[in-house]
């Protein structure tokens, strides 16, 4: 999604173990995300972004549209099979004072509205680890069943950022890379090591239940009876 030229100036200006960036390595990742990417849904990237029209009279005037991104996409079964839009009509609909009184939330009155995503979160959240790898070694060594699983339209948690990162845990091979199956179509790949099975979804962005829900049971599936995924 980006250039060449902005990704040698991002790998040059950007210390990644480092908890502090650069002026330079911000605006070359601010300069990617701001003219590079484009009006894209970064957690699907090959689907539809939110596009809003402000009125009928502007259908065919791509300068007066008005896009917005959305932190989470969700399914649904109108035209093309899918509404990158959904969650705006959740976040209105969970916001109405009727709704909330029949859930009996927001029972205190709180001042910011509800989000499927909320900053607040983030925001207050101050004992998490910098990194997942040393509490998957806890997990592995306390011998629970681990399954690490990404969809491969997503950007935002990349495939390949999920690997480079479990690559740091130098876990024994078991089953090596091989393509798993949803019926006659490959669901994904899939790679098993000891402690840790790390699966690929295709065709999925970032909630993976909700674009490959087929592909999604499956992965559950083959989880709880603790069998590889189906070659």
């Amino acid at each position: 999604m980006i250039s060449d030229k902005t990704y040698k100036k991002i790998i040059n200006f950007c210390n990644f173990t480092s908890e502090k960036s650069s002026k330079k390595c911000d605006e070359s990742v601010s300069y990617a995300v701001n003219h590079e990417f484009g009006h894209i849904d970064q957690y699907s990237i090959y689907t539809p972004s939110c596009k809003i029209m402000q009125n009928e009279t502007n259908l065919n005037n791509n300068n007066n549209n008005k896009y917005v991104r959305f932190k989470n996409t969700i399914i649904h079964r109108k035209l093309s099979g899918y509404d990158p839009c959904t969650e705006n009509y959740a976040e209105e609909y969970y916001n109405r004072h009727d709704v909330q009184r029949a859930m009996h939330a927001n029972v205190t009155g709180i001042s910011y509205k509800w989000t499927a995503c909320s900053d607040i979160l983030l925001k207050n959240w101050k004992d998490s680890d910098d990194s997942m790898l040393s509490i998957y070694k806890k997990l592995i060594a306390a011998g629970l069943k681990i399954w690490v699983f990404s969809g491969d339209t997503d950007s935002v948690v990349p495939v390949t950022a999920t690997r480079f990162s479990l690559s740091h845990l130098n876990l024994k091979i078991k089953t090596p890379w091989y393509p798993w199956y949803s019926g006659n179509q490959v669901g994904g790949w899939t790679e098993v090591y000891d402690g840790l099975t790390f699966a690929t979804i295709r065709g999925a962005g970032h909630e993976v239940p909700l674009f490959q829900p087929k592909r999604a049971f499956i992965l559950f599936q083959s989880f709880l009876t603790g069998k590889e995924l189906p070659k």
